[in-house]
């Protein structure tokens, strides 16, 4: 193996807000590929905080090499699995060879396609029904996201907003992609239409546009989320 080709290697996902973390074993396909790992009922982790990985050790491009790999990653894993609520790992057992395994998830694929077994066999509304549970049985049991106390999950949305700021300031997206003159323009527009709106304050039925409504609210010290809008008839 040179220095420039493909690597096996294990390799642990930390986060720099939280003490979550994640073992895992990568096969590059090829020489320092980007890879931060293949989590599935845990990805709200990698969407919400900020991953940081670290290559534990190297192993040989085979598939003595792969097995050598996963057999680490199991013992590193096992110590803390379903034992440790910071570990994020989802199984800890036997493995087989590349070969087999590319073979067998060919294999199974194509069967399972065939039969509209697994994810061929739900619709769309399936599947949304499926994550709505998911999200409902994490919120009962208090984990993932709903684990997170008010004040971690304002500052994890205060930093995915300064990153999605940052990222449309640099692709020239959003309101970035306005000039001068089209910035003007639409905040006249976004002015009269704001003020031409009627929202009622749900506590005490008072009635004004946006702006004098939060005024009102805040002034009574009324949580400004407590309105509705008046629709009128067209």
């Amino acid at each position: 193996m040179t220095s420039q080709s493909p690597r096996i290697y294990t390799y642990k996902i930390t986060f720099v807000e939280v003490p979550y973390y994640y073992y895992g074993v990568k096969k590059e396909k090829y020489f320092n590929e980007e890879y931060w790992g293949s989590p599935i009922t845990n990805k709200w982790c990698w969407e919400l905080y900020t991953p940081k990985k670290q290559i534990l050790e190297i192993f040989d491009c085979s598939d003595e090499g792969w097995l050598e790999a996963n057999l680490v990653e199991d013992r590193l894993i096992k110590s803390f699995f379903n034992s440790d609520k910071w570990c994020l790992n989802e199984s800890c057992g036997p493995r087989v060879s590349l070969k087999i395994n590319r073979e067998t998830g060919r294999k199974s694929g194509l069967k399972n396609k065939e039969n509209k077994v697994g994810i061929h066999g739900r619709t769309k509304d399936k599947m949304i029904e499926d994550s709505k549970k998911g999200g409902i049985k994490l919120k009962e049991l208090g984990k993932g996201i709903h684990g997170l106390t008010n004040e971690e999950r304002s500052k994890i949305n205060k930093l995915n907003g300064k990153k999605g700021g940052e990222s449309a300031k640099r692709n020239g997206l959003g309101i970035f992609s306005l000039t001068k003159e089209n910035f003007s323009e639409n905040g006249k527009i976004g002015g009269k239409l704001s003020c031409s709106q009627k929202w009622k304050c749900m506590e005490t039925g008072f009635i004004s546009n946006p702006g004098n409504l939060t005024k009102y609210q805040r002034a009574r010290g009324i949580d400004t989320s407590k309105r509705v809008r008046i629709l009128e008839d067209t």
